[in-house]
């Protein structure tokens, strides 16, 4: 018997635009991840979409969601303030099974989920690619959103990634994990000692045990 069940997406107003949620049930879940992307990308990303393939048939129902800017067709992301609006406003949506909620994102949705975690009620989060500082500006630490997320929290982060490497994170209550060779996106170069089916699977591997922890 199938543990997953079948993709479906829903708009869901919110007071940034409507959002779009598409859903990866598992059959018989325990948990909802809701994960978002980042200020570059969609719901496309190589981790976002390997996570939505793994997790449901380990009893997570993967909620993909789209920050209404995508949604609308912009190319940039506005301030912070607005994503966390547009987060804050599809939170009943994704509470609406009654199961406790990871709240995730990768890049500026890792922050995004930090910073409204508490507020909402997160059972956990899960920051991939959290950009602890801007490249080349190791001064401009966001660290305090990370360590201020009050909830349980995993880290998955690219041994180069120009936004924060491993090493440079702060001691905290969270847990991080290094993608070796990996950059921002996660993506290993060619030389690597690693290939990037590897790469991902040390990323599904990680938030597979993490997730299986929360009870």
């Amino acid at each position: 018997m199938s543990t997953v069940s079948a993709v479906t997406t829903e708009l869901v107003p919110t007071d940034a635009g409507d959002a779009r949620i598409t859903w990866h049930p598992a059959r018989r879940p325990r948990l909802v991840l809701a994960v978002s992307h980042g200020a570059g990308g969609g719901i496309d990303a190589r981790d976002l979409r390997a996570l939505a393939a793994a997790l449901p048939a380990h009893g997570v129902t993967v909620a993909l969601v789209e920050q209404p800017w995508r949604v609308a067709g912009k190319k940039v992301a506005p301030a912070p303030k607005t994503l966390d609006t547009g987060w804050r406003g599809i939170w009943p949506a994704v509470a609406k099974p009654g199961l406790p909620v990871v709240s995730g994102g990768r890049s500026a949705g890792a922050r995004v989920a930090c910073r409204t975690a508490v507020g909402l009620g997160a059972h956990a989060v899960l920051a991939l690619s959290f950009p602890l500082h801007p490249p080349g500006r190791p001064e401009k630490s966001r660290a305090a959103e990370l360590l201020g997320s009050g909830v349980p929290t995993l880290v998955v982060q690219g041994g180069n990634d120009t936004f924060g490497r491993p090493e440079e994170f702060p001691e905290g209550a969270y847990e991080i994990v290094e993608v070796p060779y990996a950059d921002h996106g996660l993506a290993v170069p060619k030389r690597a000692e690693i290939g990037q089916e590897e790469a991902v699977g040390i990323v599904t591997d990680a938030v597979v045990r993490w997730t299986g922890s929360l009870g």
